[in-house]
């Protein structure tokens, strides 16, 4: 088993980025260490090696990192969420609240079957948004979220809560920060 102290001491803390006041915490150091990497993804796809996961959804772009490789090691389909206008085919929205404003993130039409069981992966848990919106076009396409991991958590902001609630799963991450 993965500890939290050794995924911390491969995380970077960035301050004011990308703004004032906020402190970034950097994954590209984990990147850099093949076999934490390597151990990070073991630990993921492990929790969720017995939930039957049909895919993987993962959101643009530090989550496609993970997201792709969390899908291969479940043998499950890879299915990006992207940032409105960067899908090439026919696709769906979801708009979401920011701290600053709104956003909206994309699905193709056809990421996923009806029905289908969907692990949604991003590297970090804060209000909950963006995980939410990818939910919820998982739901306008018929699938079921089997649940979501993270990397890190910021457990002080209210995303935990907000997913548990709204989908009924609890949020796995390696990391949390109170």
């Amino acid at each position: 088993m993965l500890k939290e102290e050794t995924v911390k001491t491969l995380l970077r803390d960035v301050p004011d980025f990308p703004k004032p006041g906020i402190l970034f915490k950097d994954i590209t150091p984990l990147l850099a260490d093949p076999g934490a990497r390597k151990l990070v993804v073991e630990e993921i796809a492990n929790h969720f090696r017995d939930q039957q996961v049909d895919a993987v959804a993962a959101v643009e772009a530090r989550g496609f990192i993970f997201g792709i490789l969390l899908a291969e090691a479940l043998d499950v389909a890879f299915v990006p969420v992207r940032k409105a206008g960067k899908l090439p085919y026919h696709k769906i929205r979801e708009e979401y609240d920011l701290e600053y404003g709104k956003a909206s993130i994309e699905m193709h039409v056809d990421a996923l079957k009806p029905g289908s069981r969907v692990l949604i992966h991003d590297d970090l848990l804060a209000t909950g948004g963006t995980a939410g919106a990818a939910g919820n076009l998982i739901h306008k396409l018929g699938g079921v979220v089997a649940g979501f991991s993270f990397i890190i958590n910021l457990a002080f902001l209210p995303g935990e809560q907000f997913l548990t609630g709204k989908f009924g799963v609890n949020p796995h991450y390696l990391a949390r920060y109170n």
